[in-house]
């Protein structure tokens, strides 16, 4: 469909662009409902509003819903006048409208059926709901008894209860594929705000269903929501910035792809006010995602998978400063990295902390002693026997760790020792011998081994936990047993748990932790 735009500030000519589907992102207050309702105005009969939240809990103010004719109104009438029923909902005038058609097309089917007994069962609005809305909802079914829609397990012997008694979110997937399927030819459909009440796990997966189900009409999405607005492919996004209502005059940018930083991460950066932090790993129950929103509840935390993409990304965002006008950070983990690399690091706004891995962040001393002292413990005492039994792990693995440590030292003096102007084999050659003969492996070893030995000796508890690269130290120092919590993620959780409080005990975790990355 073409569509055309509102207008856009500092803008003469109306913005037009051919696209099925346009997703509208800004944050609350930008003006995306208005845009919408503008949409409305432009495209007229054409146009569709629909919004699942005010389906769902705000009545009606007219007479008439979902382009029905003249007997459904007067149905809907009769109704309220002869039961004094109040206004009914969107989501309960599609059920009437639905329930109304069902019964048409039977008592049709029915009589054509005297007459050829062939005759195949049509395919009503209601079986087409049926077989997406149970598709989300794969442990329950859709049953028609008596007039009425009932919903049931798919366990056996299950009571099925009425549509009325469905939770909200089984309602409002019913009332928007019902709603759409029941919306004009070619309509331009505005959603407002269309993963309202959706998990996750379904949300994407319903609107895919419904644009496939109705090919014919154009979509605008109103949204918040990152992960949904980047799960719309082959669309066009814009950005409100803001609205002048006055003038009915929006500042938005259509977005574009930019090779050096994902569509996605500019997205939600977009769709933020706050400033960006970008960390590691890609899993939502993965320790950096669950502890740094709460260290730093100020900023947004965007997890980008691997640390190069953190660099990459932190450093990219930098550079668009000037169209974002955004502050954004960057942590990733230590990894074995030089001061030299630290340093560097640090120029481009990214963090390093000084402790060998995210998990060690939850053994600083500070951190063990507040969670001690949250379950009645000796603070003093509970870290000494914690301190001691790192001490012992590293004594154990120390030779694996002085390795680790040694061939990172070797590979990133190869990497800056190697000549990229050579251009013959024999310069290779060459070149190479050269490298063998001035990298001292064994002087790199002997001295990683005695700092690390030095560390065991003096019980520096606090080097120990920057070079100390063991994703089972925490179990192995016996720190739940100690103070009387069942496992790791029991400690993770009271951990989240006081800095989702936000008191006293929340500041020193945060302080120490903060501390710890140089912030």
């Amino acid at each position: 469909m073409e569509l055309t735009l509102p207008q856009k500030l500092n803008t003469q000519e109306p913005i037009s662009f051919d696209t099925k589907v346009l997703v509208v992102i800004g944050t609350n207050g930008a003006g995306k409902s208005s845009f919408g309702k503008k949409l409305l105005n432009i495209y007229g009969d054409q146009a569709k509003e629909i919004s699942g939240l005010h389906a769902l809990f705000i009545s009606g103010t007219s007479d008439t819903i979902l382009e029905e004719g003249n007997e459904f109104s007067h149905l809907q009438s009769m109704i309220t006048e002869r039961l004094f029923m109040p206004r009914l909902s969107e989501y309960e005038k599609l059920i009437l409208r639905l329930q109304s058609e069902e019964f048409e097309a039977a008592v049709n089917y029915k009589e054509e059926c005297k007459t050829n007994r062939e005759l195949i069962p049509p395919v009503t609005k209601i079986d087409q709901i049926q077989k997406i809305w149970e598709k989300m909802f794969p442990h329950n079914r859709l049953v028609r008894k008596s007039g009425f829609i009932e919903l049931a397990s798919t366990s056996k012997d299950s009571n099925s209860y009425t549509a009325g008694r469905m939770s909200d979110g089984e309602k409002l997937v019913f009332y928007l594929i019902g709603a759409i399927l029941c919306s004009r030819p070619n309509s331009l459909l505005i959603i407002e705000e269309p993963e309202t009440l959706l998990h996750n796990s379904i949300k994407n997966l319903l609107w895919d269903e419904i644009e496939a189900m109705r090919p014919d009409c154009t979509y605008v999405y109103l949204t918040h929501d990152i992960d949904f607005a980047t799960s719309r492919r082959d669309s066009k996004r814009i950005w409100i910035r803001s609205y002048n209502a006055d003038a009915q005059i929006w500042d938005y940018e259509l977005i574009e792809s930019n090779e050096s930083f994902p569509e996605e991460v500019y997205m939600e950066i977009l769709g933020s006010r706050k400033p960006i932090l970008f960390i590691e790993g890609t899993d939502t129950n993965s320790i950096d995602s669950r502890l740094y929103p709460l260290i730093f509840p100020d900023y947004t935390v965007k997890p980008m998978g691997g640390c190069q993409k953190v660099i990459e990304t932190t450093k990219a965002f930098g550079q668009l400063k000037d169209f974002h006008t955004l502050e954004s950070k960057g942590i990733v983990d230590r990894d074995r990295r030089t001061q030299g690399e630290i340093n560097y690091l640090h120029e481009q706004h990214i963090y390093v902390p000084d402790v060998a891995e995210v998990e060690n962040l939850l053994m600083i001393e500070e951190v063990i002693k507040t969670v001690a002292h949250r379950l009645m413990k000796d603070q003093d005492d509970v870290f000494m026997q914690v301190k001691e039994n790192v001490i012992k792990l590293f004594e154990k693995d120390l030779e694996s760790q002085v390795i680790l440590h040694a061939k990172h030292r070797v590979r990133k003096k190869l990497e800056t020792t190697v000549d990229r102007k050579i251009t013959t084999i024999e310069q290779l050659s060459e070149h190479v011998e050269d490298i063998r003969l001035n990298i001292h492996v064994q002087e790199i070893y002997d001295n990683i081994k005695k700092e690390f030995v030095q560390y065991i000796i003096n019980r520096d508890y606090k080097n120990i936990l920057r070079v100390y690269n063991q994703k089972g130290m925490l179990p192995q120092s016996k720190l739940c047993n100690i103070c009387g919590i069942n496992n790791k993620e029991s400690y993770l959780n009271l951990i989240l748990s006081i800095l989702k409080e936000n008191k006293e005990d929340a500041k020193a975790i945060r302080t120490a932790i903060k501390e710890s990355l140089g912030i």
